[in-house]
Order: structure tokens, then sequence, then C-alpha cells
């Protein structure tokens, strides 16, 4: 393994060692290259002294760890103050301790190599920061000897012990996962970053507002406060009404027919589900994604309108409000994955000649055959909330349904 001795006149060495070697003859190497006497050196590991007869393995010392060398009382007595460490692993003497590094081109070279984050914060002025990173690094390296050790004593225990097997067994996982996650951080770091969902300037009935553009949700979906806003609630047909089934589940109050959205400079119509979630605003979903041609255009991030006519840019995340970047969890749950919308009993809606009934359509989903129909349907192409409402309106006829779907 190799590690790093750092000498009182901040000198950086790295040696290549055993890591069952001895303190003494890691001295002996040091006085090679220092020309310090073995008697007069002294080494610092995470703030304690290390004595001669110790072996580096059993004090922890792991690859690419750093050891302090001060030669002499007073410059030992001065580098341990600067440089020692609590037994937390937090520094004895934090800005001391910065301004050592910091003055150390050599070493913070190798420091943004092997810890990058640690030595953006040792360039930073937040001193509370670094102690932080200071003992989580400690705990991080006791957490890796314990398991070191652990994989020892699993070496030498008893192959016919089934506990025994099971441990090692599941150690071997635990390696197997640690080194994907080791892989996974080297060659593909932006996978642990937050992703910021795709949201786009639109006007709704003239009001401005941010929409959440979700491909994964089968209808577009406006909350009942954002309605009012944009003056739309009194158009709200409430013989819609029902329960919008994703993640979670939320009320549908019912159905905007049509409104105008403005996307760029270009006006489209464009209908809604009205919910009762406060959490969600408005979210642009896949029926009208592909009744307007949508295309989300990720290497241009933008997304396109009426098959490429419009383009507008996807939102920067400083670009988004923070009350709407929790709507992205809303959206999940109050998205139409399965939307059961049940007709009201007054009046009729305005269909094609065989219209609704006025039956639920919790009474047709009863029927042993009606998901069947609508798997059937679903398999020419249509979508299924939009299956779904067709049967609903020809009372499961499953012929009329399919006339009316090819006929819009």
């Amino acid at each position: 393994m190799k590690i790093t001795i750092m000498t009182a006149d901040e000198q950086i060495i790295t040696l290549d060692v055993d890591r069952d070697e001895t303190v003494e003859n890691l001295k002996a190497l040091l006085e090679v290259e220092t020309q310090v006497p073995l008697q007069q050196q002294q080494l610092l590991y995470n703030g304690k002294e290390i004595r001669n007869a110790e072996k580096l393995s059993g004090l922890g010392v792991s690859d690419g760890d750093l050891v302090m060398m001060v030669a002499g009382v007073s410059q030992s007595s001065a580098s341990t103050s600067a440089m020692g460490f609590n037994p937390d692993g937090s520094a004895v003497n934090p800005s001391a301790f910065q301004q050592h590094l910091r003055n150390d081109s050599n070493l913070m070279a190798k420091l943004f190599q092997s810890d990058p984050e640690l030595a953006q914060i040792v360039l930073g002025n937040d001193l509370n920061k670094l102690q932080e990173i200071l003992r989580l690094r400690h705990k991080q390296r006791a957490e890796l000897l314990r398991r070191k050790d652990e994989e020892m004593a699993l070496l030498y225990a008893d192959p016919f012990d089934v506990e025994a097997q099971k441990k090692i067994e599941e150690a071997i996982r635990q390696k197997s996962i640690d080194e994907n996650w080791e892989a996974a951080i080297e060659h593909n770091p932006e996978a642990f970053a937050r992703v910021v969902m795709l949201y786009v300037d639109m006007e709704v009935n003239s009001v401005p507002l941010k929409a959440f553009v979700d491909s994964g949700a089968q209808s577009t979906i406006i909350s009942k406060s954002c309605a009012e806003r944009c003056g739309l609630l009194r158009l709200l047909d409430t013989r819609y009404r029902g329960i919008a089934r994703g993640v979670g589940q939320s009320e549908i109050l019912g159905r905007i027919h049509v409104a105008p959205i403005k996307i760029g400079s270009v006006f489209y119509p464009c209908s809604f589900l009205v919910l009762d979630s406060p959490n969600m605003e408005f979210l642009f979903g896949l029926d009208m994604l592909r009744k307007h041609q949508c295309m989300i255009d990720l290497k241009e991030n933008v997304l396109r309108v009426g098959g490429g006519e419009v383009a507008v840019p996807f939102l920067h995340e400083k670009d988004i409000p923070s009350r709407l970047l929790d709507e992205e969890r809303h959206a999940k749950e109050a998205s139409v994955s399965d939307a059961q919308e049940t007709l009201g009993s007054k009046g009729k809606s305005n269909t094609p000649t065989g219209g609704p009934s006025g039956r639920s359509s919790q009474s047709l989903s009863e029927g042993t055959n009606f998901e069947a129909k609508v798997t059937k349907l679903v398999e020419l192409g249509f979508g299924r909330a939009a299956v779904i409402q067709a049967l609903k309106f020809f009372d499961g006829n499953e012929e009329q349904a399919a006339a009316y779907l090819f006929g819009g």
C-alpha cells in the first residue's frame, strides 16, 4: 500500500510499504529519505504518536493515508498543535491544519486527485464544514477497518459452520456492491446527482405558468387553484368527476373540455382533468403531447411542438420556483395511469348517438369481460384512458366504441 508522509518542513514523501510493516522499519525508510535519524523521528497518525513496535495494520493505517513526521521536541510540540487530530477525527487546530494544507501545492494536488471534496472544502472558508468532513473520513476509515477485520476473521472460520458461511456469502455480496459503487463514482458520477424534471414556460388562457412535462401521465392535469387563477373553473364539467390512480390517488373534480394554451408564440387547444391536488399545479401529459405531435429533444434540451414548428427550452433548476420542486412526487401520485371518471346522473354528455346511459365506470368495470375489451382496443393503438371513456359512452359496446375511436 502507499502512504503519504508529511514532514515538519512541509516535505511530502510517498512510500510503498507492506501493511504489516512495523513503525520502526518505516522510520528506517524515512531516515534514508529525509536524513533525519530514526531516534529523532516522531510519527503521528490521527493526532496520536505511534510507537516503534506497532504494526501499521494494527494502527489502522490504510492505502492513501497521511502520516505526520516531526523531528525534535520543539518541532513535535508545534506540529502536534497544528496538525494533530482529536479522537473523533477532527483537527485540533482546524485553522492551522487548513493553512498548512493550502501552503503545500504538492499536497493539494494529491488531495484533489484522491479526495476532491475535501480539497474543495480546504480551499473554502467554512471551518465547521472542514471538521465535519474530517470526522466523516475518520468514521469511514474505521468502518473500512472493521470490515477488513471481519473478513480476516471469516477466512479462518469453520467451513462447516452454516452461520459463518452465510456471513462469508454476505461479505462477498457486499464487496461486489462496493466495487460496483466505486465504478459508478468513477465512470458515471452524474448518476448520483439530483435529476431535475422537465418544465417549460406556457400560458394557459393567457396566464403564464411553469408546466411540468410528463410523458408518463396519460392525461393533462390542472389543479383546482390553478384553474381558478386561469379563469377556467367556470367551465368545469363535474359529470366527469372520479378518482385518478397513479402512484397514489387524487380526486378528479371534473373536466375542462377545451381551453387555449400558448407554447412559444403559437396557440393550441387543450383539455384538462381538474384535480383536487394543491401540491401540483399544471402537468402536460401524454394525451396533449401526442395530439400536438410533441418531441422531447434532450440533446438540444427543448420541447418541440407541432412536429417541430415550435421549440421551447426546458427550464434550468434556477428558473423553477422552489415550491414546484416537490411537485414531481405529487404529480406522479396524481398522474392518470388509471382514471375512473364517474358521469353524473344529471343530463347527458355531448357524444355521438348511443351516448352514456348514466351508469358509472365502476359498474362497467364490474363486468367480467370489460378489461378484455379495454385490452383489445388498447392493442389497436388507442390510449387506455380514451378506450375506457369510449366504452363508458357506449355502455360497454366494443364495436361502437371502436368506431368512435377510429372516427376521432
